[in-house]
């Protein structure tokens, strides 16, 4: 068996072994019972337009257990395969640590890929139902058309699953080195603050006089991916004249995306490589 298929056969057993745990399903129930029940909580809007409330708050449930799937679910499908004993029968065979790195984390991106499909088309469903019934209720705010663009929702999958891709990515290269699954989530979680936040810290040290401090930050800027680059949802959404996004730019964060990912595998490969099973 080739190399492409080696790797295809390791994602399609992650796969089913993800889906079939309890706390996928779980997980994929309370996300769609938080989208669904957002048209429900309306009288919390605090003066925000009512489709935009919902879209907040569904793109909001989706990212929280969106990341909580790519950590844990990443960790415990690595580990599974150390605990069991099943890695050293695996990789006896003719199957490299590449190999086995790769098609684990593309098992568990065809899992996140069907969590942000099915959650960003119920999100969708939720929109266009409230939105026709505010077209019937207030007619002369839509007289141009809708206000949300469905097109962007499905350019909003990709730039989400890349952001769960290289959270997963990042999930697996600690993993890669580390003894414990809980060690792995935890520390995964922390780096996730860091990405989620590393823009505000290097907006505040940007102005420093200081060269080296400011390489520094630089450096560090580049060391843990900006998810805020990811976070497009609005203009896609919502585009206006003073906050659309370019297609340029909408590659340059599949390519962003993309990059980090490549770069955290090949970082997991060879942590893996040099790993005592």
């Amino acid at each position: 068996m080739s190399a492409p298929g080696r790797i295809g056969l390791i994602a399609r057993n992650t796969f089913l072994e993800a889906v079939r745990q309890k706390f996928f399903n779980v997980l994929v129930v309370l996300s769609i019972a938080m989208i669904a029940s957002a048209n429900f909580f309306r009288q919390f809007d605090f003066g925000s337009s009512e489709l935009k409330f919902i879209a907040d708050f569904g793109m909001g449930a989706i990212f929280l257990f969106g990341s909580i799937l790519s950590v844990v679910v990443t960790a415990q499908l690595f580990f599974s395969e150390i605990e069991n004993r099943t890695a050293l029968t695996m990789l006896a065979k003719p199957v490299y640590r590449w190999e086995f790195i790769v098609g684990k984390f593309l098992g568990v991106f065809i899992v996140l890929f069907a969590f942000v499909t099915l959650m960003l088309a119920l999100l969708a469903a939720v929109l266009y139902w409230r939105e026709s019934g505010l077209m019937n209720i207030h007619p002369e705010d839509f007289e141009d058309g809708r206000l949300v663009n469905y097109l962007g929702i499905v350019e909003l999958a990709f730039s989400e699953l890349l952001k769960f891709g290289v959270l997963a990515a990042i999930t697996m290269l600690i993993a890669s080195f580390s003894n414990t699954n809980l060690y792995t989530v935890v520390l995964s979680f922390f780096v996730m603050v860091i990405c989620q936040l590393q823009y505000i810290a290097r907006d505040n040290w940007s102005d420093l006089d200081n060269p080296l401090l400011r390489g520094l930050v630089w450096f560090l800027s580049l060391l843990f991916p900006n998810f805020q680059m990811f976070n497009v949802g609005e203009q896609l959404i919502f585009p206006t004249h003073d906050a659309t996004l370019s297609t340029g730019g909408y590659l340059g964060i599949i390519a962003y995306g993309s990059i980090y990912i490549c770069m955290l595998l090949g970082l997991s490969a060879y942590s893996f490589r040099n790993r005592e099973i």
